[in-house]
Parts: C-alpha cells; sequence; structure tokens
C-alpha cells in the first residue's frame, strides 16, 4: 500500500472557497505539480468521513494545503480567537493529521497546515501575527518576499542545505508560543515563527509560507517536496515488512 507502482501516493487535504460560503472546493494546483515534479502521485482529499479510511489504507504520506478556517479558541493565546470561517475542513483535517502523526506516517504542512501541526503539538497562535513584529514586513501579502533564518541542525537546514532562504508570505495568524514536542526551524527577519518539525518523528515538517509557488524558483522549495516524498516512499517500505501497521 501507499505506491501506484514506484511512487508514492500523497493524499492532499483540498481548500475551499471561505470567502463564498464554502460551497465549492479551491485548491492551488501548485501543491499537486510539486508533489508530482518530484515523483509522487498526488491525491485530493475531500471534507468526508470516508477520505481518512482511504488515506489510511492508500497514502503514504499527508500534506495540509494553506487555508483561513476557524481553529478551536483554545488553540489561541489567552484573549484571543479566531475570526476566520467556520469549515467542515476542520474535524477532517485534525482527524487525518492526528492519524498521521499517531502512526509515524510523513506529514507535511503549508501555512494553515503548519498552524494545524503545531497546536495539535501543543502550541499556542494568535491571530494577528503583526502584532508580534516590528512591521517591516507584509506578511499578509501574496506578494511579499522576505528573509528567514533556517535552525542549524534541523530537518530542515539538512533538507536546504542553507541557514538563509528567501520565502513568500501569505498569513495573518502564527504560532507565538512553541511548546516542548516542536522544534522551531526557521523564523523570519522579523521574528515570526516560520518552519516547525517534530524531532519525535520521521518526517512533521510545517512550513508557513508557500513553497509550492517557489517549485520553479529555488532550489530549496524543490528540495522540501523532494524530501517528503523520499520519506512516504522509505515509510512504504518500512511498512511492508510490518504489513499489520497498514
Amino acid at each position: 500500500m501507499g505506491l501506484l507502482g514506484d511512487k508514492p501516493i500523497i493524499g492532499i487535504i483540498l481548500d475551499e472557497n471561505t470567502s463564498q460560503g464554502g460551497a465549492s472546493y479551491e485548491t492551488g494546483k501548485g501543491y499537486f505539480r510539486a508533489i508530482e515534479k518530484v515523483g509522487g502521485v498526488a491525491i485530493g482529499l475531500p471534507y468526508a468521513a470516508d477520505s481518512l479510511a482511504f488515506a489510511r489504507e492508500y497514502c503514504a504520506g499527508l500534506m495540509s494545503t494553506g487555508a483561513r478556517i476557524k481553529f478551536p479558541s483554545e488553540w489561541y493565546v489567552p484573549g484571543q480567537e479566531s475570526y476566520a470561517p467556520q469549515s467542515d475542513r476542520f474535524a477532517i483535517e485534525r482527524a487525518l493529521v492526528e492519524t498521521f502523526l499517531a502512526e509515524d506516517r510523513p506529514y507535511l504542512g503549508i501555512c494553515n497546515g503548519m498552524q494545524m501541526l503545531g497546536c495539535l503539538s501543543g502550541c499556542r497562535m494568535s491571530g494577528n501575527a503583526k502584532s508580534y513584529t516590528d512591521g517591516s514586513i507584509a506578511h499578509d501579502d501574496r506578494m511579499t518576499r522576505h528573509g528567514l533564518k533556517v535552525t542549524p541542525g534541523t530537518k530542515l537546514h539538512a533538507i536546504a542545505g542553507l541557514e538563509y532562504l528567501q520565502v513568500n508570505s501569505f498569513h495573518r495568524e502564527a504560532l507565538v508560543e512553541i511548546s516542548d514536542h516542536v522544534r522551531v526551524s526557521g523564523y523570519s527577519d522579523d521574528g515570526l515563527v516560520e518552519a516547525i518539525e517534530r524531532p519525535d518523528r520521521r518526517f512533521a515538517l510545517g512550513v508557513q509560507w508557500h513553497p509550492e509557488r517557489l517549485i520553479d524558483d529555488t532550489d530549496d522549495a524543490d528540495a522540501l517536496f523532494r524530501a517528503f516524498v523520499g520519506a512516504a516512499h522509505e515509510w512504504t517500505k518500512a511498512a511492508r515488512l510490518q504489513p499489520s501497521t497498514l
């Protein structure tokens, strides 16, 4: 399970048009192209209970896409809460991420996906990221490019091979309290947490930026997806030796 031929199958949680009532799935093609470019098979997962059963049966890795959906108030620092729209996505995404973490299957969280990984690992968020910065970077702007300091010795550092990256930005929320279960692997130039990882998992990594939009521009974006798909391939080979885990 988990392969189509020699290619790992990656489940991608679909996004939706929350700004228009959530009536349609709307997910950038870049997520799928990024996986396909490095030798994976990308499969979209809708907000249905059967997506969990399907993912456990067929997917070697899971990727969460960007989104603006309502998270529980207890995931925020005291006095704050989410002002994003309610979404059917939250329940199935939470179940998927929790399952993949529990079974130590590779997980890559992008933007909203990083926040989900962090909060499920004991971190807390702010709905007003700019209040934690000096205002020098417009984080909620698709056109923004900013520097990112990579933490030496982290998985992200090993993947990128660099201690400083140039990334894009499109978020209003940010992780501002980090738990002991998570290691910060990257900070923006103005001090926001931009990348996290779970050291106790084979591959559980979250990034606040959108590398799927940079795969034709930067080698580190391509390397991130290549490492993720590679980890999914390795998980599948290991799982075949332990069929009871599938």
